[in-house]
């Protein structure tokens, strides 16, 4: 055990410096933590001698694997109240980054995925190192891309977006900056100098970024994005795994075979998702749309068998209901997707 609290939070020379310190667990974050941050952003907002925040990790394993799932099972078992009360206090969290006044500055050196990507994609400056692994898993655990993902995936070029989150495929630097996932790449052994050069410099920290950066070289995925963009472009999974079927190259082939190891239902939940995100006005509508269907898919058989199988029993082998992406039906997903009662819906931090 450890008295260190999980998130360290303190100013150096104007910059409120944000670290995430749950290393064994990759920095997972539960609910004090995105409390803790949030207070610690509420009294910086308007503190004339915070210039700007920076957002790190301690340790090696990276920057944050995600949220804190098994509680979310847990209490998706039962009524979801935990759940809920996590989700609040998380979305609320991210928008108030997504409309910060002073500019935020992430640095994701290693895992980031779920959870960690809600916090470093509302900053404007974003910075991975070639220990970055990036990554929007949920379908494969019966869950979506949450954290604003219905906002930020559509967002991304092509249909790079949706097939991100269908298939919950990793990426490095150079693919991430190659898609603006990231602004920045800065070799990981770099990253303290970068530190000490943000410090001495609060107020801009993008020029910062622009003169320490690199570049992280080609990007492998450039050779699949006509691909991508062709067959991830329909408006339902069925259309999609037909054009994969159709398109018989190895690639096609390599992402058909991955899509039918996912939860259909999550499937068709993440392609409604991203495709409503697409056309909402603000971040805030998003998050809103994000936080009913949150509630409501942590009850639900995949989510608890996906966590059953990925995380608590390790088999991999989940067995999911409905088993196949044509017994989902519309009015399941009209279910999931309904907007909740006025005095249950998210709402931004007054």
């Amino acid at each position: 055990m450890t008295d260190q609290p999980e998130v360290l939070i303190r100013v150096e020379n104007g910059v409120g410096c944000i670290t995430l310190n749950r290393p064994k667990a990759i920095h997972a974050l539960n609910r004090s933590m995105c409390e803790i941050m949030t207070a610690a952003l509420l009294a910086w907002r308007d503190d004339a001698s915070v210039a700007s925040v920076l957002i790190d990790h301690a340790g090696e394993r990276g920057f944050c694997a995600g949220g804190d799932i098994r509680m979310i099972a847990e209490s998706g078992a039962g009524d979801a109240s935990e759940a809920k009360a996590f989700f609040l206090a998380e979305y609320r969290l991210n928008h108030l980054m997504f409309e910060y006044p002073k500019p935020i500055t992430a640095i994701v050196d290693g895992i980031v995925m779920g959870g960690g990507v809600g916090i470093s994609e509302p900053a404007p400056v974003r910075i991975a190192t070639e220990r970055t692994t990036y990554a929007m898993p949920e379908t494969g655990i019966g869950l979506f891309p949450d954290v604003g993902g219905g906002w930020f995936l559509p967002r991304l070029p092509g249909q790079t977006g949706v097939w991100l989150a269908l298939t919950g495929a990793r990426l490095k630097a150079v693919d991430t900056v190659a898609l603006g996932i990231h602004t920045h790449f800065v070799a990981s052994d770099v990253t303290t100098a970068l530190k000490e050069e943000l410090l001495a410099a609060p107020s801009d920290p993008a020029a910062v970024a622009d003169r320490v950066s690199g570049s992280p070289g080609p990007s492998p995925l450039a050779a699949h994005r006509e691909a991508i963009d062709r067959l991830f472009a329909f408006d339902t999974v069925e259309e999609i795994f037909a054009a994969l079927e159709a398109d018989g190259s190895e690639w096609a082939q390599s992402q058909l075979a991955t899509l039918k190891t996912k939860s259909p239902q999550s499937l068709k939940v993440s392609l409604r998702q991203i495709r409503a995100g697409a056309i909402m006005a603000t971040f805030a509508d998003n998050m809103a749309m994000e936080y009913a269907l949150g509630g409501r898919v942590v009850r639900t058989h995949d989510f608890q068998e996906g966590v059953r199988a990925v995380i608590v029993d390790k088999d991999n082998a989940p067995k999911w209901s409905p088993a196949t992406i044509e017994q989902v039906g519309d009015d399941l997903l009209d279910e999931l997707f309904a907007p909740l009662p006025d005095n249950e819906k998210w709402t931004p931090l007054p």
